[in-house]
This record gives C-alpha cells, sequence and structure tokens, in this order.
C-alpha cells in the first residue's frame, strides 16, 4: 500500500482530535493550525499529506528539507523551520521558508532579516526553554519583553508568538502549567509583540490535546501523521 491511504487516514484522525481538543475548550477547531513535522519524509508523503488539504509542513534540517521544497515548487504548501538555525543556514532559511519557530538569537535574527530583503516578511515566533532545561535551546521566559525590544524593528520579519517543546512530564497537570504559562506570557506581551502577535506553536504527537486546551494556535505533528521515523 502506498503512502496516500494510510497518511490520508492519519490526518483524518488527528484532524478530529484536534476539533474534540478545541471544542472541549471552548474554541473552533479552525482556530488550531495543523503543522505536519516531515523530517525524515519523503516528497511523496508530504504530497499525499498536502492532498488531503494539509497546507503547513515542519522540517528540523535544511540539507534535507530543500530537495523538498523544490520537488514540491507550485504545491499550496507553507515550509516552516523548526530546528535550530546556524548561522551559515540563515539564508537559505529565509528565502526558502515562510515560518522559522526557532528563534532565541539576535545576531540570527538581524541575519534572517537581511537574508528576507525582497520579499514578504519571515513569520517568526520566539523560542522558549520554558522548563529552564539546561540542554535545550530558547530564551528564559523572563528575557521574553527583551528580545521582543530588540528584533521587532527589524522590517524583514513579523513576529507571530512563541513556541515552546516542555520537558517531558508523565504528569499532566504538570504538562498542562507549562503550557498555560506559555499563553500566559503570550497574553502579557501582546502589547509589545505587536498587531501579529497571535501565535502558540506547543504540542506535539504525544501532547498536542492537552496544548489545544490551553491556547496552542499550531501543534507540531509528525508520528501521529507519518508514524515512527523509519517506519
Amino acid at each position: 500500500m502506498g503512502a496516500g491511504p494510510s497518511v490520508a487516514r492519519s490526518v483524518a484522525c488527528v484532524r478530529h482530535a484536534i476539533a474534540r481538543a478545541a471544542l472541549r475548550s471552548g474554541r473552533s477547531p479552525e482556530d488550531v493550525c495543523l503543522l505536519a513535522v516531515s523530517k525524515t519524509r519523503s516528497a511523496e508523503e508530504v504530497a499525499a499529506a498536502a492532498d488531503t488539504g494539509v497546507e503547513h509542513f515542519g522540517e528540523n534540517y535544511l540539507q534535507e528539507a530543500l530537495p523538498k521544497v523544490r520537488a514540491l515548487t507550485g504545491r499550496d504548501i507553507n515550509w516552516h523551520f523548526i530546528g535550530a538555525v546556524q548561522s551559515n543556514k540563515t539564508r537559505d532559511i529565509a528565502r526558502n521558508f515562510q515560518w522559522v519557530h526557532t528563534l532565541d538569537r539576535k545576531r540570527i535574527a538581524k541575519r534572517l532579516n537581511s537574508s528576507r530583503a525582497g520579499m514578504d516578511p519571515l513569520d517568526v515566533c520566539i523560542e522558549l526553554n520554558i522548563d529552564a532545561e539546561p540542554q535545550k535551546a530558547g530564551i528564559a521566559p523572563d528575557a521574553v519583553g527583551e528580545f521582543i525590544d530588540a528584533v521587532r524593528d527589524l522590517t524583514h520579519l513579523r513576529l507571530r508568538g512563541l513556541m515552546v517543546i516542555p520537558a517531558p512530564k508523565e504528569d499532566v497537570q504538570a504538562m498542562r502549567d507549562s503550557f498555560s504559562l506559555t499563553r500566559e506570557l503570550l497574553d502579557r506581551h501582546r502589547p509589545a509583540g505587536g498587531p501579529h502577535w497571535d501565535t502558540l506553536s506547543m504540542g506535539m504527537s504525544d501532547d498536542f490535546a492537552v496544548a489545544i486546551e490551553e491556547g496552542a494556535t499550531c501543534v507540531r505533528i509528525g508520528t501521529a501523521i507519518f508514524g515512527p521515523r523509519g517506519a
């Protein structure tokens, strides 16, 4: 069996789960963007998901992503970069993606801004290290305001909101607390964030329902759509 039917079934199941979580929290399912995480997946698999109406795809590694971006030119796809942004990759990321979710350094912001000149603004989310994990990228919650001040006048970037990958937790309430704090930070910094400050990129295959209940507007789903890596 090809990728198409199995991916289509998985997308339908994920959309149903997103809708249920949104309705439980008094929100419209239309308020939640499904971002299909397509790292390690083929252009054929991306095309199969796009055929079901998925428009947003997330990639972690530039070298792996660019052949897919080129192979699927002309499709109605928005490409999101969700991996660590290296200085020597900023030009190609800025020119080939519509979103970057992992902005956490001012120097990288300036390089992306410069490389985006002549194009529509690049939508960017600030990555938070919400649980203060020493090995994880992202800025501290109390540094959000300063970071916004440093990048909001970069005219080729459009600040959209916050992205988090909380520490793994077995306790649902602890998981919920990290997502809730992120939502509170988005609301607190809304005046400084500007007119497009509306995005909470949080929640993955194992926890997206809780993330939606706590306000996620974009959930990053890989395994639940494409299966385990290597499958």
